[in-house]
């Protein structure tokens, strides 16, 4: 993705003067709801990639749409802002997210099933993976009823597949070669 160097310096940055002035919790906050306000609004993304738009017109919207960010996120964005880098506060909150949370030892995973699984079957799968991973896991979980059953468990590159679609895939395919 393009600017991605940039956005990783511009997060870890941020993520240094955050844990200096104690604020990475309310800077984290800050980043997630800027996440969640850009892929809610196509505008608000047209609007941050727009040249033409001067930054000082930029700087002073951001600060209206986001009143209750922390100072030092309103600076922050006011100075990717004035170098003309405001296309990439998306990427650089989706970056400070990521890098705050691996500072932190959370390890985000996804936990995909065809059906919600009860509490005692999801703890049990949970604490199997854990004994394999260092830092804490930090379980998203999803539904997609393609899965006929069983889950499938992914953290970073790392996919464990024990979905009934997987084996009736490996299954026709044996059967057909």
């Amino acid at each position: 993705m393009k600017g991605t160097k940039v956005a990783v310096r511009y997060a870890q940055s941020l993520i240094e003067l955050s844990e200096e002035r104690n604020a990475s919790d309310a800077v984290m906050k800050d980043m997630k709801l800027i996440i969640d306000t850009v892929n809610e609004n196509r505008e608000l993304t047209v609007f941050l990639n727009n040249p033409i738009i001067k930054a000082d017109k930029k700087t002073d919207v951001l600060s209206k749409i986001f009143t209750s960010f922390d100072e030092l996120t309103l600076a922050f964005i006011r100075l990717i802002t004035k170098n003309n880098r405001e296309s990439l506060l998306p990427v650089i909150a989706k970056e400070y997210i990521a890098k705050l949370k691996a500072l932190r030892g959370i390890v985000p995973v996804t936990l995909t099933s065809a059906a919600s699984l009860a509490e005692d079957v999801k703890d049990n799968i949970i604490s199997k993976l854990q004994k394999d991973v260092e830092g804490k896991l930090e379980v998203t979980e999803r539904i997609d009823p393609a899965l006929i059953g069983g889950f499938v468990f992914r953290m970073g590159d790392v996919q464990i597949e024990a979905s009934i679609a997987r084996q009736l895939s490996e299954l026709r395919n044996i059967l057909t070669n």
